[in-house]
């Protein structure tokens, strides 16, 4: 009998041979770690499997598990076959994605106070003024317990020789870690065989975790602080995350309207009257949180809100400025920064990069165009990225004179082969490309990586961009716990402790709903 593996070939992208494929050593031949899901699948109908997909999809629906994709409310795609990831490898992307945790922490301690970091020549100054996330209004603000990076999401990818390399950095306001949660409890129901018969590491502490780090993150004085999840609201394509989060901590969601500052306190109000906000989990963008020191127009913060934070009465998780530890040119010396603030070799390798401002690595760019992958330095969510060789001359024209007219703004990557997973497409399985964003708690003593993360698949044939945004789906990751675990207990990283722009043209009006559905991480 025809078997779902009958039409698994290539994924059909120009990376498409090269890609390792993360369930088969050789056609035919599972590798260990996937053998169990292998003969599962096997064994299952085709009929039998798509309609286990089409509950999936029924049940995020029905549980509002939705994104906003071009303008369209859609439930979030789930592929009914999961990722595994066997315990040693999670090993490897454990310890690297604390240890850039660590880094960042250190690097923004250092940027927004002495700046040793550039007086010892490791990062050019120009490289931290001239970010467009660099801000000068918040050097001097010390948070509580010296955490900046609350919650990161370091996007990582599998090569070719089966070596994880981080994409980028994610530490402003990462989202999609609510999927990582609803994906669990989905795929548990969908496929209780599979599931069964794997040692899989559980997700569903995350919630804790994140309400013990924000409540570490308080200032002192506080014995029971009160914590608050601020959302733009419902205009936003991540809300069902803010209002799952807030939920499952068992706190407030709030919009700025429901927030007031006086005499440099944060105030909510409730039905009995207004109470003192010590910890404000924020998901809005920087330009947006306070109008008294960026946009004036913003409908979305509360004015007063860094007058708060600067006079040491309330933490804003994650801090304002981050995103500096964003930009995609300082992603380039952070393999640098590890060695420079924690004397250590980076776990884990960039991918090759090329700093467009920099006039060899530019010309060697412009000659190659069609080969790269061209990124704006401070894009997210898959925006402005150009593929060369699925651009056309116009695409590869248009960004040609981006790079020469500010190339501060550009890098350029080779075209990474990006693993491959069995993806159901119509009803066969087909390999698709993956990446996989780590989310990683810090609390000021550990920084806590949950095990498993979001992993997201490109749904297009060919396609190697994976992002929501733009049309990919996603995948339940499962960790295998190894011998020496109980699928449960995590090994801390201890945090070291480690002792902006200039004013841009006035931003274009944007009204309520508009500024509510901003760029995403």
């Amino acid at each position: 009998m025809a078997d779902l593996f009958d039409a698994y070939g290539t994924s059909g992208s120009a990376a498409g041979d090269r890609a390792r494929d993360e369930m088969f050593e050789s056609p035919g031949l599972p590798r260990q770690a996937w053998s169990a899901l292998h003969s599962a699948l096997l064994d299952m109908p085709r009929q039998e499997l798509r309609s286990r997909a089409d509950l999936l999809a029924s049940t995020f629906l029905d549980r509002g598990v939705t994104f906003d994709y071009a303008g369209e409310e859609r439930p979030f795609p789930l592929d009914v076959v999961p990722r595994i990831v066997d315990a040693g490898a999670w090993d490897v992307v454990e310890r690297g994605v604390a240890q850039r945790v660590r880094a960042l922490e250190a690097f923004l301690a250092d940027v927004y106070g002495s700046q040793r970091v550039v007086r010892d020549g490791v990062v050019p100054r120009h490289v931290v003024a001239t970010s467009s996330h660099f801000h000068r209004a918040v050097a001097g603000v010390d948070p509580a317990n010296g955490v900046r990076v609350h919650v990161a999401g370091i996007d990582l990818v599998l090569d070719e020789e089966g070596h994880y390399r981080v994409l980028e950095d994610n530490v402003r306001v990462p989202s999609g870690v609510s999927y990582v949660l609803e994906n669990r409890q989905a795929m548990a129901q969908a496929m209780p065989e599979a599931f069964g018969s794997h040692r899989v590491r559980p997700v569903r502490h995350y919630p804790q975790q994140l309400l013990a780090a924000l409540r570490a993150a308080a200032p002192g004085g506080a014995p029971d602080p009160t914590v608050v999840v601020l959302t733009p609201g419902v205009h936003n394509s991540a809300y069902f995350e803010h209002s799952l989060l807030a939920r499952s901590m068992g706190v407030e969601l709030v919009e700025g309207r429901d927030l007031i500052c006086r005499g440099n306190r944060v105030l909510m109000r409730t039905t009995a009257g207004e109470r003192r906000v010590d910890v404000v989990y924020r998901r809005i963008d920087d330009e947006f949180l306070d109008p008294v020191h960026f946009r004036k127009d913003s409908m979305l913060g509360c004015a007063g809100i860094m007058n708060a934070a600067r006079a040491g009465t309330v933490t804003i998780a994650n801090a304002v400025g981050n995103g500096v530890a964003d930009d995609k040119l300082v992603y380039t010396y952070v393999p640098d920064l590890i060695r420079y603030y924690l004397r250590e070799e980076p776990v884990l390798a960039n991918v090759r990069t090329l700093r467009l401002e920099e006039p060899e690595a530019r010309e060697e760019a412009l000659d190659r165009l069609d080969e790269l992958v061209v990124k704006p330095v401070d894009g997210s969510g898959g925006k402005g990225i150009v593929v060369g060789p699925d651009a056309s001359r116009q695409q590869l024209a248009g960004v040609r004179q981006q790079i020469l007219t500010a190339p501060r703004g550009w890098i350029a990557q080779p075209v990474v082969a990006l693993s491959t997973v069995p993806t159901l497409v119509g009803d066969d399985l087909r390999p698709r490309h993956v990446d996989l964003r780590p989310f990683a708690v810090n609390d000021g003593e550990r920084v806590w990586v949950l095990p498993g993360g979001l992993t997201r698949v490109a749904l297009r044939e060919g396609s190697l961009v994976v992002n929501s945004s733009q049309g990919g789906g996603s995948k339940d990751t499962w960790v295998l716990a190894g011998q020496d675990r109980d699928g449960w207990g995590e090994a801390p990283e201890r945090v070291p402790a480690v002792h902006a722009p200039p004013p841009g043209s006035r931003a274009p009006d944007l009204g309520p709903a508009a500024q509510s559905e901003q760029q995403q991480q």
